[in-house]
């Protein structure tokens, strides 16, 4: 994938392999993109993250029973670079999301751009922008956990990890787990500094004995062993 070249350039997602990421979320609830930010656009966002302007909220995590660490929610207009990635990325991930809820037997279907769907959100009483950064310590961890946050959620939703992993922290792997009438099992993706993991907010479909079944999907981190990560994600529903 070729990195995208600049705060005010445009997002260049064109040479990433859509074929491939999709048969990855079919297969396993998640894709990565690698490369899809440079070590200096990861600098720019991670050292946004101590600034007290432009957000609309941070979450201590221990005080609510989410783990340990920290984040905070971006207030609109979000950073330039991450409103480009969010409307970038939600035309390419909706025809995929349409299509997991015609297996699954849902009636919702997606637009096709992000300004459509933003405003049924909005319609819905959800108006509060959903994008955040977070930052995690020694010790930290994210307990497994599903991003909701109101009536219309969207089924995909992207992080993109800012530090680079054995440099600036060790441990603090993403994690993902699937339930099903069929068991449970647990995903460690490997990412690398500017990598994005494209994964499944709540449920995806997948092949059963009987036809299609349901996987309930949860994500999280481990525990952070050193040093300090910043990650970056976006939800493409906004919450109420």
């Amino acid at each position: 994938m070729k990195a995208l070249a600049g705060d005010d350039d445009a997002v260049a997602l064109a040479a990433c392999d859509w074929d491939g990421v999709e048969r990855a979320l079919d297969a396993h609830g998640n894709a990565v993109l690698p490369g899809l930010l440079t070590a200096r656009q990861c600098a720019a966002l991670a050292a946004l993250y101590p600034r007290e302007e432009g957000y609309r909220s941070r979450i201590v995590m221990a005080r609510h029973g989410f783990g340990r660490g920290e984040y905070k929610y971006f207030a609109y207009p979000l950073p330039p670079l991450l409103a480009r990635l969010r409307q970038t990325l939600y035309p390419r991930l909706a025809p995929i999301a349409n299509r997991w809820n015609l297996r699954l037997g849902a009636a919702v279907r997606y637009p096709a751009e992000l300004d459509a769907f933003l405003r049924r959100c909005h319609a819905a009483g959800q108006t509060r922008p959903t994008p955040l950064i977070l930052e995690y310590g020694e010790g930290d961890y994210n307990c497994l956990h599903q991003d909701l946050y109101g009536e219309h959620v969207f089924p995909l939703q992207v992080a993109i990890l800012l530090s680079q992993p054995g440099r600036d922290f060790s441990g603090g792997e993403f994690v993902m787990t699937g339930l099903s009438a069929q068991g449970q099992y647990a995903e460690v993706v490997a990412l690398s500094q500017g990598d994005a993991v494209v994964f499944t907010v709540n449920q995806r479909p997948a092949p059963g004995r009987r036809g299609v079944r349901t996987v309930a999907m949860r994500h999280g981190v481990s525990r952070i062993r050193s040093g300090r990560r910043h990650t970056v994600g976006l939800i493409f529903h906004d919450a109420k």
